[in-house]
């Protein structure tokens, strides 16, 4: 059901600290409410990312990019956007008032729609804001779903999802990882070298810098069940970034049923989001400078 006004939902402070505040409704973006501020913001946001990203992340997300036609020319329309996207690969974007139930996310994600938060963060939000907004879901997530591979797997997640719901919070947990490790933090290899397509990184000037530059993370190639049973950090850059070969690689993991793998992990302690295995494929082993030695999620 849609509402008729828009709503901005964000984090709210509390005696527990800041807490999810969840929002249902799919919504109008209401695209002549922006102000001035408001398109100016994502002009800063997407000439900053656009300078960096060319030779860090990949050429897939690059061109999605470049098909939308995103720039400097103010926030675009969702509406403009899905007839591309209707077209290549039968996704559209619905506007939501800021985080979904998972139950929620999962059934839009089966159907082909992905949810993106019709607001921008504030000026003073540029660097960090802690829940996603307009430029996060928009140009981080949205570029990657005219690849066919990609959308195909960002589907198959949400089918996942809708399972993993079902079955309970335990194996809620590890597909959640899953996503975490490769939708919003994931890198891929490629024959120039490691690029970024995770959206939590190419919507973020400084972590789109770290991920590959710094000596600190550990860069680690992609096992299935290794991601869904590794804890991760939301509250600073990751110790640990999971590599993918290519997109098919991703597709080719959703395929079996999880219900086994959810029962194995289930025997098993969680990793730490900054362990390295004897089993694992090496990129780099961090230096672990500027870690944050508090509790992993």
């Amino acid at each position: 059901m849609e509402n008729a006004t828009p709503r901005r939902v964000e984090h709210q402070q509390t005696d527990r600290g800041y807490v999810p505040v969840y929002a249902t409704g799919v919504v109008e973006q209401p695209w002549d409410s922006y102000s001035a501020t408001d398109h100016e913001v994502w002009n800063t946001l997407y000439r900053r990312q656009r300078e960096l990203l060319p030779g860090r992340a990949c050429a897939e997300f690059l061109e999605g990019v470049e098909r939308f036609g995103m720039g400097e020319n103010g926030i675009p329309k969702f509406a403009d956007l899905n007839e591309l996207l209707a077209k290549t690969t039968g996704w559209q974007i619905v506007a939501v008032e800021g985080l979904l139930p998972d139950e929620v996310f999962f059934d839009h994600l089966a159907n082909r729609r992905f949810p993106v938060s019709w607001w921008i963060r504030k000026p003073d939000q540029l660097d960090y804001l802690s829940e996603p907004d307009l430029f996060h879901d928009l140009f981080g997530h949205v570029p990657l779903l005219l690849n066919p591979v990609f959308a195909d797997y960002m589907q198959a997640y949400g089918r996942g999802g809708m399972k993993a719901f079902g079955i309970g919070p335990e194996a809620l947990m590890n597909l959640t990882r899953l996503y975490w490790y490769t939708v919003e933090f994931g890198l891929i290899n490629t024959p120039e070298g490691l690029r970024i397509y995770g959206a939590g990184i190419v919507s973020s000037k400084g972590e789109s810098i770290y991920c590959l530059d710094s000596a600190a993370p550990n860069r680690i190639g992609f096992g299935l069940e290794r991601v869904m049973n590794t804890r991760y950090r939301i509250d600073t850059y990751q110790q640990t970034y999971f590599v993918i070969e290519g997109f098919e690689q991703l597709f080719d993991a959703t395929r079996p049923d999880f219900t086994p793998i959810y029962q194995r992990l289930a025997a098993k302690a969680p990793h730490a989001a900054g362990d390295v295995l004897d089993s694992d494929r090496v990129f780099n082993v961090g230096t672990r400078e500027g870690w944050a030695t508090n509790a992993d999620t």
